[in-house]
Order: structure tokens, then C-alpha cells, then sequence
């Protein structure tokens, strides 16, 4: 370190308390804002003096921006130090909201206010951190204001430095919150960048917080070697309507989704576990809905399930093969169910239409069917699609939405269940075997052990990081394996845009961020002393061990 301690926690602390002066609500003029803003306050400030200092759309029309910041040493080897500017919203502060992205004035509203109110268990501890002076609260500054700020303190002190090797490339992006459009702009731009500019990107570090309510806040002390991946695959099930006095005419299409999302819940099958790291996060039912407008009498027609599942190393394509057997298990399970209920009751020879069969589609093919019926239907279908990305609609509701209209065109009857994918696709990460991810990985290893006895805090690697992360779009992770989620993902064209290629990175990536507690509450709040002081010592060590 060529900055004295003291220098770049003031540097840090600096940077962290502007950036979340700025309120950036994702999807807000903010955001919009806080890009143009940073990259002309990098360009002025004197520590940066002599940096390469631009920013870009996520995309064409739109008004958030990356921002980019170059600082040359030796040499074309480049470590990519990222993190996101967006936040939550501020809404959720109620009557503080005025307040939400002030840290000092916040810290003493919500003190004042927890010495009578705090009821949970959650705000005693918020009451005691803030009482302790070693917590600041403010909406973004642990997730993840801080994290960039300390990714500065870097840069300032890599500049300071006469006799620097490698060189930095600070990208600061918008959007993780939502979509990841930020990141995964700046993904597709790295190569262009790499190219224009003569660099070899070695590695990335991505900033971004952890959530520790340990008493120490030794489980947010981590440095994370790759990422979780989260795909969200969804059911549009297509039943036989009845009126509800006859049900034996159909099949109720709310109660098929029922019948798999109960299969689904915790499915085992769909559960991968970290190499015995971490257990697997369950898989779990996140929306279920009937398609009525309205209150009648007839069943359900037709019925939406999305699920959250996430992976350690398993590929979409697996996910989905899981997913496909489930449901066909459950729609299986769930005839042979109700032809068991009227197995000895009056009801038994009354016409039903329970022998016809429940076929599976994935979307691809039922895609496939309505053009093949009219080719006119792809352009309507590409209407449609272009409408709902313009609508204020969710992801899921758009690809809910569309296959609709498809199914619609395709001429197919029910009852039926089709597949697919409903939102952004975040890829797992791991370092792989190359020389700069075995670097990466062994600067990260060496720094872990030796953080007690030069830094005087624990620091352990784990193997992922603990949430969905722009790591996905920047990290090791074969864009190949988005194959079937673009052919089975209704608005992949119209709603996610991603690239034709470049969508993913390749670049060795890994986190160590801020460790704090409850963000995206009202008591987000960040450890001062790690944050601010010890964080941007660590990454200037693993900086120079990367790049040394």
C-alpha cells in the first residue's frame, strides 16, 4: 500500500457517503443521473488525474449509463474492479424516507427512534450496532455504495504508485436490482474495450456487500470464488373449462398447477448442492394464477406457475430436463388421482374426459406449431412481443402474456402444459483451470490466510457467493448453456435483448465486498470499521497479487 491507512479510509468513506447522497432507485431518474455524474466527478477529481474517464448506454435509447475509469501501470495485464450504483426503492422508510440516503442524519433518526420502538429482533440489534458507533445506516450504502467506493480507494492508491505493474479498470454499472441490463452491457463491451484500449483482462472483483448477523461478522468477512445461478422456469397450464356444476366435463387447469407446484416445492430433483460446500437452496413455488378476468362459475381455463431454482454447477438445459420430468410426473399423478375418486361412487361411467391424455410442449415447439399453421403468426407474435416490453408488465407476466397468445395461434387443445423460462438468466460461476483463474484463485487463498496476522480480521473463501450477482454476467460461465433458455424464454428477443454473443464475459471473477446487516430494509446498515478502513487495504493487497 503506497496510501497511508488513514488516506484511503478517508477516500473511502468520501466516495461511499456521495455515491448514496445520490438517490439511485433502480428504474428512477437517479439512476439515470448518477452515471454521467460519477464519470465527470472521476474526470475532475486530481487523485485520478491522467485516467481515461467515459461512460456508455446499457443501450440504445436508453438513458442509464456504465462508467468506465482506466488507470494505466505496465504492461497489457488489466483486473476489472466492478459494482452496481442502483438500489432498492426508499419507499419502505415510511415517514424517513426524506432521510433514506443521508447516513448521519439517518443514524440519528433511527437511534432516537429505537430507544422506544425496538419491538422485533431485528431492530434491538439495529438499536444496539447503531448505539455501538461502528454501523451507518443509509439505503445503498452497504448494497453496494461502499464496495465501489472502496474499489477508489484502490485506484487512488494504484496511481500513487510509481512503480505500478498492470493496470486497473474500474466499471461502475446501473440496473442489478432488475434486469442486471448494467452488467450485462458492460460484459458485451469488454472485448470491444480489451481491444480498443490494448488490454488482457486477468480477472475481476466484484464489490458487491454481504449480509452478516453474526455477533463478529465473520461469516460477511468472505471472499466468494464464483456465483450462484438462478434460472426461473415456468407452467402455462392449459386445462378443459366446465361449468363448476358439471366438473366431470373438464379439467380444472387450477388445480393441475396446483398438483405440480406441490411436486415442484422442495423438489430434491431440482436442489444442487455445493460439492457439500453449502446445502442447496429449494426449489419453490414463487407465483401461481388462474387466467379468469373475473369471478364466475366456470373452472379455470387456464393457469401461470413460475419457481425459483437455484444452481451451483448444474447447466439450464438440465434444469429444465428436471423441471419437464416433474410436471409430467405431477400431471401423470394427478389423473390417476381424481380417476381414483370416482372409482366405486355413482359418478363412475358418467362421461368424463379424464382418458385424454395431458401432453407437455415446451415453448419452442409451441412456437414452432403456430408459425407452422400460418407463417403470418410469427409476425404477430413478434408485435406482441414488442408491445408487452413496452408495457410497465413484469417479465414473468409478458412471457405469461405471450404464451398465451401463442397457444392461441397454435391450434392446439388442452389440456396441456407448456414450459419454459420467465425472466433473466444468471449462469453459475466458477473459476476454472486456466492460468489467470488458478492466479486469481491462489491471490485470493494466500490473502485469506494471511488477513489475521497483517490485517488483524478473519477472512475465509467459500466457494460462491451467497445471491444472484451481476458475477454471472461477467464471470466463467459457458454462454453456450443459454441455448435452451433463449428458445424457451417467450420475450427473449423483445424483453431481455441479449446480445447475439458477448453476453457473458469469461473473465475470472470473484467478491469481496462490505459485510453489514438487513439491506434492503429500512436498517441496512454498514460495518464502518470494515468497510471503510480494513476492505480497502485487503483489495489493494489482492490487487497487487493478482497483478503482480
Amino acid at each position: 500500500m503506497v496510501l497511508g491507512q488513514e488516506q484511503t479510509a478517508a477516500i473511502t468513506r468520501r466516495w461511499a457517503l456521495a455515491l448514496t447522497e445520490i438517490e439511485s432507485v433502480s428504474g428512477g431518474a437517479g439512476e439515470a443521473a448518477l452515471g454521467p455524474w460519477l464519470r465527470d466527478a472521476l474526470a475532475a477529481d486530481p487523485i485520478f488525474a491522467g485516467a481515461e474517464c467515459w461512460s456508455f448506454p446499457v443501450r440504445e435509447g436508453d438513458s442509464r449509463h456504465c462508467v468506465a475509469m482506466l488507470l494505466r501501470g505496465s504492461g497489457r495485464e488489466t483486473l476489472i474492479l466492478t459494482g452496481h450504483f442502483d438500489t432498492v426503492s426508499i419507499d419502505d422508510y415510511g415517514d424517513l424516507r426524506a432521510f433514506a440516503t443521508q447516513p448521519d442524519a439517518l443514524a440519528e433518526r433511527l437511534k432516537l427512534r429505537l430507544e422506544t420502538a425496538a419491538h422485533t429482533a431485528a431492530e434491538q440489534r439495529a438499536k444496539a450496532d447503531l448505539t455501538s458507533g461502528d454501523f451507518m445506516p443509509g439505503r445503498g450504502l452497504l448494497d453496494m455504495k461502499a464496495g465501489l467506493a472502496a474499489g477508489l480507494a484502490v485506484c487512488a492508491d494504484f496511481v500513487a504508485d510509481q512503480s505500478r505493474s498492470g493496470n486497473l479498470l474500474f466499471l461502475a454499472v446501473p440496473d442489478e436490482e432488475v434486469n442486471s441490463v448494467g452488467a450485462r452491457a458492460a460484459a458485451a463491451m469488454l472485448p470491444q474495450i480489451a481491444r480498443n484500449k490494448e488490454l488482457d483482462l486477468v480477472g475481476a472483483v466484484n464489490l458487491d456487500a454481504i449480509s452478516d448477523d453474526s455477533e463478529d461478522g465473520h461469516r460477511g468477512r468472505v471472499i466468494a470464488l464464483g456465483t450462484i445461478g438462478k434460472v426461473l422456469p415456468t407452467a402455462y397450464v392449459v386445462g378443459v373449462p366446465a361449468h363448476s356444476g358439471f366438473p366431470l366435463a373438464g379439467i380444472n387447469a387450477g388445480a393441475l398447477a396446483g398438483a405440480i407446484a406441490a411436486r415442484v416445492e422442495w423438489a430434491p430433483e431440482l436442489t444442487d448442492d455445493s460439492a457439500g460446500e453449502t446445502p442447496g437452496t429449494l426449489p419453490s413455488l414463487l407465483s401461481l394464477s388462474d387466467g379468469k378476468p373475473g369471478y364466475d362459475v366456470t373452472t379455470p381455463g387456464t393457469a401461470f406457475a413460475t419457481f425459483n431454482v437455484l444452481s451451483y454447477r448444474r447447466s439450464p438445459e438440465t434444469v429444465m430436463n428436471s423441471f419437464e420430468a416433474l410436471c409430467r410426473e405431477a400431471a401423470d399423478t394427478f389423473l390417476e388421482g381424481l380417476k381414483k375418486r370416482l372409482a366405486g361412487t355413482r359418478s363412475l361411467g358418467r362421461e368424463t374426459v379424464l382418458d385424454r391424455p395431458i401432453t407437455l410442449y415446451r415453448y419452442e415447439a409451441l412456437l414452432e406449431k403456430a408459425v407452422a399453421v400460418d407463417a403470418n403468426h410469427a409476425s404477430l407474435i413478434e408485435q406482441f412481443a414488442g408491445e408487452l416490453a413496452a408495457s410497465s408488465l413484469s417479465l414473468p407476466e409478458q412471457c405469461r402474456r405471450l404464451t398465451e397468445r401463442t397457444w392461441m395461434l397454435s391450434g392446439f387443445s388442452g389440456p396441456a402444459i407448456v414450459l419454459g423460462f420467465g425472466s433473466i438468466p444468471y449462469l453459475p460461476t466458477n473459476l476454472s483451470e486456466a492460468p489467470a483463474a488458478r492466479k486469481l484463485h491462489q491471490a485470493a487463498e494466500a490473502l485469506a490466510n494471511s488477513a489475521q496476522s497483517q490485517y488483524g480480521v478473519s477472512l475465509k473463501t467459500t466457494g460462491h457467493f451467497a445471491g444472484i450477482s451481476d458475477m454471472s454476467f461477467f464471470g466463467e460461465a459457458d454462454e453456450a448453456d443459454l441455448a435452451v433458455v433463449a428458445a424457451n424464454t417467450p420475450m427473449w428477443t423483445a424483453g431481455i435483448r441479449w446480445p447475439a454473443q458477448g453476453g457473458v464475459a469469461g473473465v475470472p471473477t470473484i467478491n469481496l465486498g462490505p459485510w453489514g446487516r438487513d439491506y434492503h430494509t429500512p436498517l441496512e446498515r454498514i460495518h464502518v470499521p470494515y468497510g471503510f478502513d480494513i476492505l480497502p487495504r485487503l483489495l489493494i493487497d489482492l490487487t497487487r497479487r493478482a497483478l503482480g
